[in-house]
């Protein structure tokens, strides 16, 4: 008898990749199968999966991108994508489905919905992003990220947490040296394909610390890559030794080593910001669907693990004046460290896979 087959369907971003490569290596851990659904853009963000997930490719598309022309296909190739999704699990039927959102998981979930496959859905936000609403009501269970998250009437979720990676989990709660008369770390990211404000906002803000914290500060800043020269060089000019990149891929060891992140707020970026346990000031996204990065950021700034900065009052002087309050403060930096530690859920994996194994045995789901 082969292995229970586990279908995750998710979107292209990190937001969306990372919690479902959580899974999939929890659920491989126990013996399942593990496929992953999503379309030509979210197969570029899939390097960091384990190599026994199988990536099937099926066509999506989304009505946020493109001119009318490309917005009239949008129904033609989601229903193209449903109806090979269909064909795969009549070949190989999935134990369940798990959606985390992002239009390339609409194809698995509507063929899963259809054929009355068990199926289930992970907000990684504070606020359902539209996929997850649109499905909300046609799952049989909703996991939830960031507590409390806002769901239509009528409907209940779990609250167990953001999976976070094998990487990140490894340096779950990582011994925290707090700011001082030694080299300083400060990661700045910006989701995963960095923030242009960030690159905009952040080396002046840097630049311009006093005397006695900038000879031993050293700077990991992800910018877009159109950026990354003009970021580079300010660094440079100032004699800070940075390291600019479109992207990192080895951000957990990074954030380990890091004094303070400075960081958007998106689901991922909290969860491991909690779970390894790391002082950061984050700047939501103010252009985020119903404001989510806000209410993803809440409760770590409640906790007193962050610093929240709205866009609309992000200078280079507010930030400047943010990171040295907690770079001259040994002990203010290491009781948010211990702050953030309070909110994180390093087994959330654990308990999203709990909740996969028991419904995909319910019977008549």
């Amino acid at each position: 008898m082969s292995a229970p087959l586990l279908v995750i369907a998710a979107g292209g971003t990190g937001g969306h990749m990372f919690p479902a490569q959580a899974l999939a290596e929890e659920m491989l851990a126990r013996g399942w199968r593990v496929k992953l659904s999503t379309d030509e853009r979210g197969a570029r963000y899939t390097s960091g999966f384990p190599h026994e997930v199988e990536i099937a490719q099926v066509a999506s598309a989304t009505f946020a991108r493109g001119g009318l022309a490309a917005k009239l296909r949008v129904p033609l190739r989601i229903a193209a994508g449903m109806l090979a999704a269909r064909r795969a699990f009549r070949r190989d039927r999935p134990a369940i489905v798990v959606g985390f959102g992002g239009y390339p998981s609409i194809p698995a979930l509507a063929a899963a919905t259809l054929m009355k496959l068990p199926r289930m859905i992970h907000e990684q936000n504070g606020v359902l992003g539209r996929v997850n609403e649109l499905f909300a009501k046609r799952v049989d269970a909703i996991a939830c990220g960031t507590w409390p998250t806002t769901l239509p009437a009528g409907v209940t979720g779990t609250h167990i947490g953001n999976p976070v990676r094998g990487a990140i989990h490894d340096r779950a709660g990582a011994p925290y040296m707090a700011p001082g008369e030694h080299p300083m770390s400060l990661l700045v990211i910006g989701g995963s394909q960095g923030a242009r404000i960030l690159s905009e906002v952040v080396p002046p803000a840097i630049t311009s610390l006093p005397p006695d914290i900038l000879r031993h500060v050293r700077v990991s800043h992800q910018a877009r890559a159109e950026d990354a020269e003009t970021v580079a060089a300010q660094y440079a000019q100032a004699g800070i030794a940075a390291d600019v990149e479109p992207f990192f891929h080895d951000v957990p060891a990074r954030m380990a080593e890091a004094q303070l992140v400075i960081s958007r707020s998106g689901a991922s970026s909290i969860a491991d910001l909690s779970v390894i346990g790391r002082p950061s000031v984050l700047i939501p996204f103010a252009a985020a669907a119903a404001d989510h990065q806000t209410a993803n950021a809440r409760g770590l700034a409640e906790a007193g693990g962050a610093i929240m900065r709205a866009e609309a009052d992000l200078t280079p002087q507010a930030l400047s004046a943010d990171i040295a309050a907690i770079l001259s403060d040994p002990a203010r930096a290491h009781t948010m460290a211990e702050a953030a530690l309070s909110v994180g859920k390093p087994d959330a994996a654990r308990e999203l896979a709990d909740m996969v194994a028991a419904l995909a045995k319910e019977p008549g789901s």
